[in-house]
């Protein structure tokens, strides 16, 4: 069992960066892949980015691409969502999710996901 709890999130003007951090509470921590995903008020769920369990492998969503970083730190059980330059259709709740497949992360279909937090950019 694998518990996830997010932090960082919360207001900041159009433009600007926040730090979203993902602790994890396995000793097993660095055999995992990990995503970052979010949602929106009345929308779906959607893909924002995934690193694979060392740390080499990286994929972004379209929309995130070039402004946002997925980071993790194997030694602090963390992951991070550095996101800067963000739109006001960047506010949502956003949850980490954890897997021992890249591609269940990336497909939605990771085994443990956090509660998430809430991430408002204000225009």
């Amino acid at each position: 069992q694998v518990q996830l709890v997010e932090s960082g999130g919360g207001l900041v003007q159009a433009g600007g960066s926040l730090r979203l951090s993902c602790a994890a509470s396995s000793r097993t921590f660095r055999e995992y892949d990990m995503g970052w995903f979010r949602q929106a008020p009345g929308k779906e769920r959607e893909f924002v980015a995934v690193i694979s369990w060392g740390g080499g492998r990286t994929y972004y969503a379209d929309s995130v691409k070039d402004r946002f970083t997925i980071s993790r730190a194997n030694a602090k059980n963390t992951v991070y969502l550095q996101m800067n330059s963000l739109k006001p259709e960047d506010t949502a709740v956003y949850y980490c999710a954890a897997d021992s497949g890249y591609t269940a992360v990336l497909d939605g279909r990771g085994t443990y996901w956090g509660q998430g937090t809430q991430v408002t950019v204000s225009s």
